[in-house]
């Protein structure tokens, strides 16, 4: 899972009355901010340490079940946050890069080359200007998405008349809604992505057969028209002869009447 789903959670200021622990009640508004974001910088010192697995672990997790579906998400396949400067997600790229190059993992080279085409796939999403504009608007609409489920949820909580406190309220699970939704997102995108493909691929196929058709009836009425023109003249001359035996048969069967005399007185 990416270590952070949106650039808001960097800002410590918005998160400083978030907390709800009983130590939270006693701290005035100031230290209470202070302690979140001491607390937050710590939780980032520990993501930071442990982003970088081992070779097989980064191999295990890329290529682990249901990859192809997390995968998607480049985020998650770079293990960073939505916004980490390009010039950071190039050093974790080519950190990442070696660790699972297949060259480096001879003992696993087909996992290792699944994993290290998913890291590159992930940053060439993402340093495509293009592609980075893609992956923001996914993330913000995963967190509106988020942010519009709670709602929904302490509504309905209100209505029932009960407390409205839900598990999003935790900042690391609120972070893991985001993330689920994020990666649906990444989900359905590609899924819509592949049916227009086969459309397209569908579409491209009748026309290519149609073609075929046309291109095969024109080269018959070509072939056809080509046969014509050469027995042209044996057809002219066949008939010639045949008028001519005609013309002869109908001279010969003619009965001439016999000559008038003139009558003697």
């Amino acid at each position: 899972m990416a270590t952070d789903m949106t650039s808001g959670f960097s800002n410590c200021q918005t998160q400083g009355d978030f907390a709800s622990t009983s130590t939270d009640q006693i701290l005035p508004p100031a230290e209470k901010e202070t302690a979140f974001c001491e607390f937050y910088d710590e939780v980032k010192a520990i993501e930071k340490r442990d982003s970088v697995l081992t070779s097989k672990q980064q191999i295990d997790r890329l290529t682990r079940p249901g990859a192809t579906y997390f995968n998607l998400n480049p985020y998650d396949v770079l293990q960073i946050d939505p916004d980490t400067p390009l010039s950071e997600v190039k050093k974790k790229y080519r950190q990442m890069s070696i660790l699972v190059h297949p060259d480096k993992n001879q003992d696993d080279t087909d996992r290792a080359q699944k994993s290290f085409e998913a890291i590159n796939k992930a940053y060439k999403t993402l340093e495509n200007e293009e592609g980075l504009k893609r992956c923001k608007e996914i993330v913000e609409e995963a967190k509106t998405r988020t942010d519009e489920m709670i709602r929904l949820k302490k509504k309905q909580l209100k209505k029932e008349g009960k407390p409205q406190d839900v598990p999003e309220d935790d900042l690391d699970k609120y972070k893991h809604a985001i993330y689920v939704q994020t990666c649906k997102l990444f989900a359905d995108l590609e899924r819509l992505r592949q049916e227009r493909e086969t459309k397209d691929m569908h579409e491209r196929k009748r026309k290519a057969e149609e073609e075929a058709v046309e291109e095969e009836k024109k080269k018959m009425e070509k072939e056809w028209q080509k046969n014509f023109e050469e027995s042209r003249t044996g057809r002219v001359d066949s008939w010639r002869t045949w008028n001519k035996k005609h013309a002869k048969k109908s001279s010969k069967g003619n009965l001439k009447p016999p000559k008038l005399k003139a009558e003697k007185r």
